[in-house]
């Protein structure tokens, strides 16, 4: 069991580093410099060898090989081997004879690569620790090998390599954290992208430096407070709209109710009445969303049972159909699971919810063979699950993502028979948000279902 677990990590590490080398600008520029060193460090110490031990070979020849002559000479021929032993424990040298009377080798010297036996030279096993330098043969048939000692130097490569791979990782590390500050504004940028997109205005990104990214930095504050300040002019513009709008409504409302019941009248008032409630529903979605989309209106929670609220709204909704439309020829299909449990809820904001949901439904069953539905019964995991079926022609898939938008519609015309002014699925979308629901638009095929799930802990953000 512990080998899986094994690769499991590997498999994570790996994972990270390819994500980190892929998705990480710090990372890439180290890895850039560290393999720009090593091309620089390998082409240099290539070409100086190469130009220097040209060089040096055709100068220093002459000098060695009228040294190894000296060197042999000393020894003597027939070869002394006590003259051997003092050269080669005096200088850094491996001294090796063989030959018909004499074989004898110094300690510093690796296994013979040649004996002689019989009057032939044998060939042995090479030597891998010393470097042959060159031989030379007495007048007697001797062979003296001459290598340089390196057992003096053995460990040095090894030392030299810890000390190489120790100065590496010291600049990779001093290059990874000048990286990581000279790239820090590019966090600070990402972060303030981050708190603008979610309508965090009111800490603008750090300048830490001047040059060119403290500019990008500069640009995007300036840029983020233009936006602040249009977004406050356009909040400020509808409400104050929304609320100059509430007085004349009322009035009008008021004045046609106490219109009197005289012939032909009636019809009118009604046709009237129900404009001047899609005006003040229209001016309540304006302001709810304006409160909602800024996320600080404040959810007055209480316990609620849904079932019975949608009951009360699809009456309500029934009811101000015109006579023969959808609403009324065909009624809404509610089913209900009983014994549903009361969750907290806005109570106002969650009949806005169904009221929209059940208007969007009503406005495209109008020539569909079957009325709308709403479905309510308990989720999953906890909660309740809310949806909302028309059985008209429904969307393109294209368009799917873009109704919950504001003021976005399908129906290019605009005709508020058919469509309203797209504020409706929006309004829902904000409500779903605020209690912490789940919010689902797919094609039913015939028609749209909207869903929403709401959790055991709604109205908890």
């Amino acid at each position: 069991m512990a080998e899986p677990v094994r690769a499991g990590r590997h498999g994570r590490w790996h994972h990270r580093a390819r994500h980190a080398l892929g998705h990480s600008l710090r990372v890439r520029l180290v890895v850039l410099f560290l393999l720009l060193a090593l091309a620089t460090t390998v082409a240099f110490v290539g070409g100086m060898q190469k130009a220097l031990g040209v060089g040096w070979r055709n100068a220093a020849r002459p000098l060695v090989m009228d040294y190894v002559d000296r060197l042999a000479a000393d020894i003597g021929s027939p070869p002394s081997v006590e003259r051997a032993r003092a050269l080669s424990e005096r200088l850094p040298l491996s001294v090796r004879i063989s030959g018909p009377l004499v074989n004898w080798q110094s300690d510093n010297a690796p296994p013979a690569r040649h004996s002689y036996e019989r009057g032939r030279w044998l060939r042995g096993p090479p030597g891998l620790d010393d470097a042959p330098l060159l031989s030379r043969t007495t007048a007697d048939g001797h062979r003296l090998d001459f290598g340089l000692s390196l057992s003096a130097w053995q460990n040095q490569p090894r030392r030299v390599g810890w000390i190489t791979l120790a100065v590496l990782l010291a600049l990779t590390a001093v290059a990874y954290l000048y990286v990581r500050r000279l790239l820090r504004p590019l966090d600070d940028i990402r972060d303030g992208a981050q708190r603008f997109g979610a309508g965090e205005f009111g800490q603008p990104i750090p300048i830490r430096r001047r040059d060119e990214l403290g500019v990008l930095a500069q640009g995007i504050n300036t840029m983020a407070h233009d936006l602040h300040q249009m977004l406050d002019a356009k909040r400020a513009l509808l409400l104050a709209i929304s609320h100059e709008l509430r007085s004349p409504l009322t009035r009008a409302r008021l004045n046609t109710e106490l219109l009197p019941d005289l012939p032909g009248v009636q019809a009118p008032r009604d046709a009237l009445l129900r404009d001047l409630a899609a005006m003040r529903d229209l001016v309540t979605d304006l302001l709810e969303s304006e409160r909602l989309g800024q996320g600080h209106a404040a959810l007055h929670l209480e316990a609620t049972d849904l079932g019975e609220l949608a009951r009360e709204v699809a009456r309500e909704v029934a009811a101000g159909q015109p006579a023969g439309g959808a609403g009324q020829g065909t009624g809404i299909e509610l089913h209900i699971a009983p014994g549903l449990p009361a969750l907290m809820l806005d109570r106002t904001r969650m009949r806005l919810l169904v009221r929209n949901l059940l208007d969007n439904a009503l406005r495209h069953s109008a020539q569909a063979p079957l009325p709308p539905e709403l479905h309510l019964g308990p989720a999953e995991r906890g909660g309740l699950t809310l949806s909302v079926r028309d059985h008209g022609p429904g969307v393109p898939e294209d368009q799917l993502p873009h109704l919950a938008e504001p003021f976005y519609r399908p129906d290019v015309a605009r005709e508020r028979a058919t469509g309203g002014v797209g504020l409706g699925l929006y309004l829902c979308r904000l409500v779903a948000q605020a209690h912490g629901a789940d919010w689902r638009v797919r094609n039913a095929e015939p028609g749209l279902e909207v869903r929403v799930g709401l959790r055991a802990e709604a109205g908890r953000r």
